[in-house]
């Protein structure tokens, strides 16, 4: 099953795709996780990617669509997979449409600007491995300690109030356009703020058939 994770930033996207790949074992391709590797690593496509990121902003569709297209064609995809992250814009996704690309299922995570803003605001992420955490809901055993790794954990830049406002207006009118774009495919599935992971995941699974 080919399916695509739609939602603002900090919906819960990331969470979602690591059940659902867990029960139908299928891949979830991250395009966050790649993008910060890069980084990371300092590689040219991190560097170039970096700016954007720090600033809020979408990265560039022939950076994303590139990474892309060389993730999909591994073999641990050839049974379907989870995009998280991509498509960002209908110019995105008319990119994959080309490139044969299609999809079993869209489905969109409907959680509202202000829940978004606190979960965001109060994230912290391991600078080692990535793990991330919440002062609230989540927060680790050890405070600013990576529970995985023990590794530092800090407040990304996208996450600071200030980032997280212009991300959600950035979602609104970038992204938000493809509910009717997959709607008039027929794939669309609107998943409702249920409250709870698990709540959520049974809706899902419902969702989807399985």
């Amino acid at each position: 099953m080919k399916i695509i994770l739609l939602g603002a930033p900090g919906a819960g996207k990331g969470t979602q795709a690591e059940i659902i790949s867990r029960k139908l074992g299928i891949p979830t391709i991250s395009t966050g996780n790649i993008l910060r590797a890069a980084v990371k690593e300092g590689t040219p496509i991190g560097l170039q990617a970096k700016s954007y990121m720090d600033a809020g902003k979408l990265v560039p569709d022939e950076v994303i669509i590139g990474i892309i297209q060389e993730r999909l064609a591994q073999p641990d995809c050839a049974g379907g997979f989870i995009l998280d992250g991509v498509p960002r814009t209908i110019a995105q996704a008319e990119a994959l449409e080309r490139h044969g690309i299609n999809f079993d299922a869209v489905l969109s995570l409907e959680i509202s600007d202000e829940v978004i803003a606190a979960r965001l605001t109060g994230r912290r992420t391991c600078h080692a491995c990535g793990a991330t955490y919440h002062v609230v809901t989540a927060p680790p055993q050890k405070e600013d300690i990576c529970d995985k790794c023990g590794g530092v954990l800090e407040q990304r830049k996208d996450d600071l109030p200030e980032t997280v406002k212009h991300r959600l207006e950035v979602y609104h009118s970038e992204t938000e356009p493809l509910k009717g774009f997959y709607e008039g495919k027929g794939v669309l599935k609107r998943v409702p703020d249920l409250g709870g992971i698990d709540e959520t995941n049974a809706k899902i699974m419902e969702l989807l058939g399985k």
